[in-house]
Order: structure tokens, then C-alpha cells, then sequence
């Protein structure tokens, strides 16, 4: 409960710290299952995916749409403590789609920081994919408005990053997977820190 506190308190400052300037912030979100809206609906061989019925059943209209939860992702609540639309999923978009300038989800179910990270789920977008697809965008949106333009909306949006879960839940922890017995707990972290911190500055 103290944590979901400090969470919600965080976004409310946020939220404040935006203003009457929400309307034209942009959100960008990678992440896992914690936060995709849909994005593995587009991918035909995924093994992980959350399109059908219970999921869903407290969303608007009641349907699954590609959310790992009953009802809101913390992307979405975010995105409305913001006061703004949560961004769509990446796949969902087409190369000209305005919808581009207002903000993408690129975050999918089974993802993790290190590439191997969910190999059973067949596909998934790790984040060095995510990372890659909003280098896409950034270009589209360059093409769109032009370098200047499409580099203020970039450096002036907010960015939300959620993962690491899955890297011990379908990575780490699995018996059958190697680096469960090639890395100790300690080696392990070091390596997720040090595999992120570097993707960070790409």
C-alpha cells in the first residue's frame, strides 16, 4: 500500500508539474505486459497474448484489447493523471499516421531487457526492438514535420519505462534456461543493469 502511495503521488506531481500544458504533451511507453495495449496482437506467432475474453471485462466496453489486466494498464493511468488519451500500440500504426505526433506504446507482453528474455513466447518485442521501432518513429515524424519539430516533441515528451519482470519470471528463474545456471543472482543483476544502462544511451 506505501508503494502504490508514493506511485500515485508521483503522478499526481506530475501531473501538476504539466498543467494546463497537457494537451499537447506526448507520452512514449515501453515496457511488458504491465504496460501493452495491444501491441502483440499484431505479431500472428506470439504465444502471449491477452485478446480474449476475461481480459478486458472492466476496460471501456467491457473487451480484451491486448491488456495483461481486467481493466487499466499503469500506462493508462498515467497517461490519464496526465490528462491525456493513452498513446495506441505501435503496431497498430501506419508509417503515416498523424497519430504518430501524439504519443506510442511500443511495450509488449513476454518482453524483457535482455534479447533472450521470453524466446518461448516465439514473439514478443524485447526492448531492443521497442528502442529500435521509436527510432522508426522519430524518423517518420521527422519526414512528417521536419528534424526540428519532431526533435522538440521528442525531447519535451515524457517517457515511461516498465520492465525487468519477466527476466527473472520467464528468464532467470526457469530451470530449463540457461542463464539460471550460468549466472549467479548477483551476476545476473549486475548484467541487467549493465545490458539497460547501455540501451538507455542508445
Amino acid at each position: 500500500m506505501a508503494k502504490m502511495e508514493k506511485i500515485f503521488a508521483v503522478l499526481t506531481a506530475i501531473a501538476m508539474a504539466v498543467g494546463p500544458s497537457s494537451a499537447s504533451l506526448v507520452t512514449f511507453v515501453f515496457g511488458d505486459s504491465l504496460t501493452e495495449v495491444g501491441n502483440n496482437n499484431y505479431l500472428q506467432l506470439s504465444l502471449a497474448k491477452s485478446n480474449y475474453p476475461h481480459y478486458g471485462i472492466d476496460f471501456t466496453n467491457g473487451k480484451a484489447t491486448g491488456r495483461f489486466t481486467n481493466g487499466r494498464t499503469i500506462g493508462d493511468i498515467i497517461s490519464a493523471k496526465l490528462g491525456i488519451p493513452s498513446p495506441p500500440p505501435y503496431l497498430s500504426l501506419l508509417p503515416t499516421d498523424d497519430a504518430i505526433l501524439k504519443g506510442v506504446n511500443y511495450a509488449s507482453g513476454g518482453a524483457g531487457i535482455l534479447n533472450d528474455t521470453g524466446l518461448y513466447f516465439i514473439e514478443r518485442l524485447s526492448f531492443d526492438d521497442q528502442i529500435k521501432n521509436f527510432e522508426t518513429t522519430k524518423q517518420r515524424m521527422k519526414a512528417k514535420i521536419g528534424d526540428e519539430a519532431a526533435n522538440k516533441i521528442c525531447n519535451e515528451a515524457v517517457y515511461f519505462i516498465g520492465i525487468g519482470s519477466n527476466d527473472y519470471v520467464n528468464n532467470f528463474l526457469q530451470p530449463f534456461l540457461a542463464d539460471g545456471q550460468q549466472f549467479t543472482h548477483d551476476e545476473f543483476v549486475e548484467l541487467l543493469i549493465s545490458t539497460l544502462a547501455q540501451q538507455l544511451v542508445v
